[in-house]
């Protein structure tokens, strides 16, 4: 991976974020990537190593109004979205908003609660606005969710449909730290939690405006033809029963648009495509019975597909 100078207000960001979660930098990047991308990242792994940390380290860096939803099986929709209540005074109903009226919103364990909640979700994290009682209502700019679920226990929880998975540009573990990188957990919260403490280093505005900026990072055709036949391949391998979307080539365009801007680039390296196709095809493809029974995993066909791919040659 070509990596160039970091631009110096994403580095600033990922710098504060540091300062609560420790050794996680790659996990860090990529969920930057998705937030500037105007993406959703989908956290799965264990219970406590750090995922919840890590959404409010991020909203509390951008000065992000931080939402909560803690996804439970008794959870309604309405106790997502809002819900319009009468007002006997004024004689007419009262919309008051649900915890998706944020900028950044944490779905904890989105897999707990039933289909019929997780799809509260769906209109505002692909189309930017909720609809209650036949009223649509806009989602202020930057809206980002990070969903987390637990891989490990299945009682109870209900697994996100495919169209739930294909709303999540990247879909990231976050992994036990190094031995070293635990000890200095313990030493920092030894006394006060250190997201007590953490300030915010860029406001909204500056965050909407790295998000315009984005959108002028060159995507060269023959990079569209690259992701266009990586996409294709998933779709007709033997092992896959169901590979990526169309969604899933445009999450991979602008997730790489993001990377490239991120390390100081107005266009984007087939480096760039290689490195993020795995966080972003990998949960968008349903394997055959066959391959999960020989342990093959979506990681390991996107690889062997990236490695059978001819790199497009490009001339900056």
């Amino acid at each position: 991976m070509i990596r160039d100078k970091m631009n110096p207000t994403v580095e600033k960001i990922i710098h504060n974020i540091e300062k609560v979660i420790i050794g996680k930098r790659e996990v860090t990047e990529l969920s930057i990537v998705a937030l500037l991308a105007e993406g959703h990242v989908l956290l799965e792994d264990v219970p406590g190593v750090g995922k919840t940390m890590m959404v409010r380290a991020l909203a509390q860096s951008v000065s992000a109004r931080f939402r909560r939803i803690q996804f439970t099986p008794d959870l309604l929709p309405s106790d997502v979205t809002g819900v319009s209540i009468y007002n006997p005074k004024e004689l007419e109903f009262e919309f008051r908003p649900g915890p998706i009226m944020g900028n950044i919103i944490l779905a904890d364990e989105i897999n707990r609660t039933s289909p019929k909640t997780q799809s509260a979700l769906l209109e505002g994290m692909e189309e930017g606005s909720v609809t209650i009682d036949g009223v649509t209502h806009k989602l202020e700019r930057p809206f980002f969710v990070m969903a987390t679920q637990n891989p490990i226990e299945y009682e109870g929880t209900y697994p996100l449909p495919e169209a739930q998975l294909d709303r999540f540009m990247l879909k990231l573990k976050m992994g036990y730290p190094e031995m070293d990188e635990e000890m200095e957990v313990l030493s920092r919260a030894q006394n006060i939690a250190p997201i007590e403490e953490l300030l915010p280093v860029i406001h909204l505005d500056e965050l909407r405006d790295l998000q315009q900026q984005i959108k002028a990072v060159h995507v060269d055709d023959s990079i569209k033809r690259y992701i266009v036949d990586i996409a294709n391949q998933t779709r007709i391998h033997g092992n896959v029963y169901l590979g990526a979307s169309p969604r899933g080539s445009i999450a991979l365009m602008k997730a790489a648009q993001s990377y490239a801007f991120m390390y100081g680039r107005d266009y984007i390296i087939p480096d760039d495509i290689q490195y993020l196709v795995p966080a972003v095809f990998s949960h968008r493809m349903i394997l055959r019975s066959e391959a999960k029974f020989e342990g093959i995993t979506a990681e390991d066909i996107v690889q062997r597909i990236i490695s059978r791919i001819p790199v497009p040659v490009q001339r900056y």
